[in-house]
Parts: structure tokens; C-alpha cells; sequence
């Protein structure tokens, strides 16, 4: 297979709302990243997120098995530490191998429910 994906990808924009409706854990406003890789060796990925008004956090790491998907939710992330509700914020995803990256968010604070789903900014 030809290569695939980048080493680094940008989430400019970020925001996990602080309320949901509907039943947990299916319907809990979130941010989420799908990471893809596409490779033949396991994908060691560093997440760091920055803020408007605090200096960033992080890095939060993850394995993704080579030829494999992981979906992760950025409102479980919580070492080194849990990320705001209801603040603004952007993500810095960076990989040992190419990997693609997607960004979703449900916000679910009202029965009215809205999904956004992007392809992360590609760097390198």
C-alpha cells in the first residue's frame, strides 16, 4: 500500500459542552478524533491542547495498533489532567508514523442534537 496520512495534524477548533441530553454515554455532548493508520507498525500519538488564556496541556499518548483505527474521546482524556468543559481550545496531534486524522463533536445539550465532523488540518 502507498503511504498514507501525515505525522502531524491540527484541530483548530475545540469545545466540549458542559451539558448533554439523552441517554449516557451514546448521547454525551463530546469531541472526539478518529485516528486511521494505515501502516504496518503501531502509531505512537501525543496530543497536546492549547487555550486562549492558560498554557497548553499535555501530551496525552495513545497507541494505535498498526493497520488499525482508534477513536478517542477528548472529553475522557484526563492524564495529566482533565480537559475544561465549556472552553475553547485546539489540538496538536503528532505521530511517530503517517496516520490520518478526523475530528468530530456531538453537542447534545438540547433534544435537538448537532454533529460536526471534519478532516483534521494536515501538517508536514
Amino acid at each position: 500500500m502507498d503511504q498514507i496520512g501525515r505525522k502531524r495534524w491540527a484541530i483548530a477548533e475545540g469545545y466540549i459542552p458542559g451539558e448533554s441530553h439523552g441517554p449516557a454515554p451514546d448521547m454525551t455532548s463530546h469531541e472526539a478524533c478518529c485516528i486511521l493508520n494505515p501502516s504496518n507498525r503501531a502509531a505512537h500519538v501525543e496530543i497536546t491542547i492549547f487555550f486562549e488564556d492558560r498554557d497548553p496541556t499535555g501530551p496525552f499518548r495513545f497507541e494505535v495498533a498498526a493497520r488499525r483505527t482508534k477513536h478517542l474521546r477528548f472529553n475522557n482524556f484526563d492524564d495529566p489532567q482533565k480537559i475544561p468543559r465549556d472552553t475553547p481550545y485546539s489540538s496538536l496531534i503528532e505521530s511517530d508514523v503517517p496516520i490520518v486524522v478526523q475530528h468530530t463533536r456531538l453537542d447534545s445539550r438540547q433534544a435537538e442534537n448537532a454533529l460536526l465532523s471534519t478532516i483534521a488540518f494536515p501538517g508536514d
